[in-house]
């Protein structure tokens, strides 16, 4: 199990067809969000059956996929980082958080954060204090911020929704769309759990909230509470 291993492994799954359709797909034209990615071409099915394979690869060899310039790559490495943190101890957990936090730079997409933040930061803070969040959503980085509400997935699973509250005010005003989508997802997740808490926030926010992470948020309630919470962004 080596690095030259999975390599190899998936440059031969490698389809220029797909890679076209991925770089389409997660926006990499100069000026959108994932400009300058590149892609392989692999499916997400094919990148999980080598990440089963390689599971226990050396971290320095997870790191060298991370910091690489091939979008899959960089996805395989965190979710190897996401099995070695499930089934390892504090020590390892640790290291692997340590890890996470100073190779943000590498987790520049959707699919790379909302594979991994709520796997790993999410459920190491569960019981420790969180104000790296808080300076991650301060961050202009924008795969920092999103890093930041995603890791609180965890929490809402288990019914802490004050940190994703906090968050999602914090990030209000962020003017990246792919930040009015995650904190919408996020709310909306919070109403699943409490639609009080979920009302409350709307009550006092939908007016300046983002089209879009309005729409995010109140996607599961009934149509006439959706339509009045949509109404209170043209009064």
């Amino acid at each position: 199990m080596s690095y030259t291993a999975i390599t190899k492994a998936i440059n031969a799954q490698a389809n220029p067809e797909r890679a076209e359709h991925s770089m389409r797909f997660f926006k990499t034209a100069k000026g959108q969000y994932g400009a300058g990615d590149v892609f392989l071409g692999l499916t997400v099915p094919m990148q999980r059956a080598i990440v089963k394979d390689f599971r226990d690869l050396d971290m320095p060899s997870v790191l060298r996929l991370l910091q690489s310039k091939y979008h899959e790559f960089r996805l395989i490495a965190l979710l190897i980082m996401v099995s070695q943190f499930e089934r390892g101890d504090d020590k390892v957990k640790k290291h692997i958080v340590d890890l996470y936090l100073a190779h943000t730079k590498w987790i520049n997409n959707w699919d790379l954060v909302d594979s991994s933040a709520h796997k790993i930061l999410g459920p190491w803070l569960f019981t420790r204090n969180r104000k790296i969040l808080y300076t991650l959503a301060k961050s202009t980085l924008l795969w920092e911020r999103r890093i930041a509400i995603v890791s609180t997935f965890a929490f809402i699973r288990e019914n802490q929704l004050d940190d994703t509250i906090k968050l999602s005010e914090m990030l209000l005003n962020d003017t990246q769309d792919l930040m009015h989508k995650a904190v919408g997802w996020a709310l909306r997740e919070v109403g699943k759990k409490d639609v009080t808490t979920l009302e409350a926030f709307l009550d006092n926010h939908a007016k300046m909230m983002p089209r879009t992470m309005l729409r995010y948020a109140i996607e599961k309630f009934p149509e006439k509470k959706r339509n009045m919470y949509l109404k209170m962004k043209h009064v």
